[in-house]
């Protein structure tokens, strides 16, 4: 019986958007970071416009995540731009904060009804599904 020893390189995911262009995978980050500004773009989330008078901008960046495979291979690249929503102050930049969710008790009933109905069950992830929001505020971001 032979042994073999490995060696893996554990290359940490940029922290900054200099970090990606600099790194070996530059291409690959180019990539989805395009992919991440074409979907921004065909949903319409945003307007360009000047800063009006009286108001702030906050800031964004750059979230670069590598998705694994089990094995430890890479299995894609994600490359998301966040908002820095922490700077706002709640009763003056916003009013209420809330992710809708299904509960459990909710998942559980709706499987229970398709079991019963013999019914066939699809999931799907929408990669873009947050974009469709409606806001009633103005929000600008530099």
């Amino acid at each position: 019986m032979s042994q073999h020893q490995y060696c893996f390189i554990a290359e940490g995911d940029p922290r900054t958007f200099s970090e990606s262009m600099a790194s070996r995978d530059a291409n690959l980050w180019k990539e989805m970071i395009q992919d991440e500004i074409d979907s921004i773009l065909h949903n319409d989330t945003w307007v360009l416009v000047d800063l009006p008078p009286g108001c702030k901008s906050l800031g964004c960046k750059w979230i670069l995540k590598r998705k694994m495979k089990v094995d430890g291979t890479i299995d894609k690249y994600k490359a998301r731009l966040v908002i820095q929503g922490f700077r706002q102050k709640e009763g003056i930049d916003f009013f209420d904060t809330y992710a809708p969710v299904a509960r459990i008790s909710t998942i559980r009933l709706l499987l229970a009804l398709a079991a019963i109905h013999n019914l066939v069950i699809h999931q799907m992830d929408l990669k873009t599904a947050f974009l469709n929001g409606d806001l009633d505020e103005e929000i600008y971001m530099k």
